[in-house]
């Protein structure tokens, strides 16, 4: 019997589950009407999840389309994982808002019971782990998990979820233990540049690229293939200013690289793209064709390239997106589309940011090379994929491309690919629903 969340948390962690939260469910929380993961798209950056997909189907003489995205769904009990094969969620971007479907079907020991009722008190709890999987667990009002969870101090929100991963670490408030750890570090001064190795040790690191690294490395991070650097579900960023009187950043934030899925750069390849739109190297670099500037969502058509940026699927003025099948592209004057990025692939990049982040500066010197890391601090929570897209439309989120190909007029060209999506420092709360600057003094 599960009957405390210690109890919970510790088969959740045993399986793996490094982050964990609960949901409070309603009488509408049920497999009948699915369970309310909140409006917009904010639940996307909560819960792993595949690439979201659409379905068609022929009901009553029209064509009812459906956007989900499958979950690695498992309810967890004291015998270990029942997995959920058809979880999923589903977006609903008219309303905007997401809900999660099917985890009862196909699943052997599922708290079926609880999850078909109309009960008020029930929870939810849920634990992630960094490969992606999610393991639930439903509680009635009368169960000691719940009351449990009642008598606990107050939580942290991200949406419509309670974080009790600090709960389950011990720390309290995950706020409040990160801004304690990067007052620590600001104390500490100048830093010898290292990086944590897998053995969770810090070694000497000497690229350029070390603010970072090091950073991670005084909190404890080890460098890993998943999603951003994680403390306790704050994604941690790191950016260079000159001096900590003004903290201005060296350089605007690189939100994503993605590669486009339509129009002639897919569609012809990357030489082809660069050799129609592309333009000579200007400090004069034989056999070398460069594609940069920046782009806006203004339909402006740059004067080296001919191409400007639009976004279809999107309605600026209500901020939702009524075609999951639109998305941003580069066109030339004859709306030709040179480049097309779906709003599907750009959702799949987005949605691997945490709900929460933190902007760290940094100075730097050499030799040896070291980092300082400054008193104020950058705090946001709450992004969603319709901010990304809204801050698109405006202009504060950018197209700054980096693509180039080498040896042009030989028989094997290099071709280097970097599409970069970028935005000011002094832009980034528009991501965000909370925004924060903070003094550690």
């Amino acid at each position: 019997m599960i009957d405390s969340l210690t109890k919970l948390f510790g088969l959740m962690q045993a399986q793996g589950a490094i982050r964990f939260y609960a949901k409070r469910l309603s009488p509408n929380d049920n497999s009948k009407n699915q369970v309310y993961l909140g409006g917009g798209f904010g639940a996307l950056n909560v819960l792993p999840h595949a690439s979201v997909t659409t379905d068609q189907t022929l009901r009553a003489g029209s064509i009812r389309r459906r956007d989900k995205a499958d979950l690695r769904f498992f309810w967890i009990d004291e015998a270990g994982l029942s997995p959920a094969p058809d979880a999923q969620l589903i977006l609903y971007p008219k309303y905007p808002e997401v809900r999660m479907s099917g985890f009862l079907r196909g699943t052997q020991r599922a708290p079926s019971d609880l999850m078909r009722s109309r009960d008020e008190g029930r929870v939810l709890f849920l634990g992630v782990t960094a490969d992606g999987r999610i393991f639930g667990f439903a509680s009635s009002a009368d169960d000691h998990v719940s009351k449990e969870l009642e008598a606990a101090p107050p939580l942290e929100h991200i949406g419509v979820f309670l974080d009790l991963t600090p709960l389950f670490t011990g720390v309290g408030n995950s706020r409040e233990a990160l801004i304690s750890a990067l007052r620590a570090i600001h104390l500490k001064g100048w830093i010898q540049s290292q990086k944590l190795g897998k053995d969770g040790l810090a070694q000497p690191y000497s690229a350029r690229n070390g603010g970072g690294y090091t950073l991670e490395a005084k909190l404890g991070i080890s460098p890993n293939g998943y999603s951003e650097p994680d403390y306790l579900g704050w994604e941690v960023k790191q950016f260079g200013v000159s001096d900590f009187k003004n903290y201005r950043a060296k350089s605007p934030v690189t939100l994503m690289t993605p590669e486009p899925t339509g129009g002639i750069y897919r569609d012809e390849g990357v030489e082809a793209f660069l050799r129609q739109f592309g333009y000579p190297d200007k400090s004069g670099k034989e056999g070398r064709i460069n594609f940069g500037g920046i782009y806006r969502a203004d339909g402006a058509h740059h004067a080296d390239t001919g191409l400007g940026m639009r976004i279809s699927g999107f309605d600026a003025d209500t901020g939702k997106v009524m075609d999951l099948d639109g998305g941003i592209s580069m066109v030339d004057r004859d709306d030709r589309i040179a480049a097309f990025w779906g709003f599907r692939g750009l959702m799949d990049h987005w949605n691997r940011k945490h709900a929460k982040a933190v902007y760290v500066p940094s100075l730097a010197r050499t030799p040896p090379p070291e980092y300082q890391y400054g008193s104020r601090l950058k705090l946001c929570e709450g992004t969603d994929f319709l901010l990304l897209i809204c801050a698109m439309a405006t202009g504060a989120v950018y197209l700054d491309p980096a693509v180039k190909m080498e040896n042009a007029d030989s028989v094997k060209p290099a071709v280097k690919r970097r599409n970069q999506f970028r935005v000011a420092h002094t832009a980034l709360a528009s991501l965000y629903k909370q925004s924060e600057l903070l003094d550690l003094l």
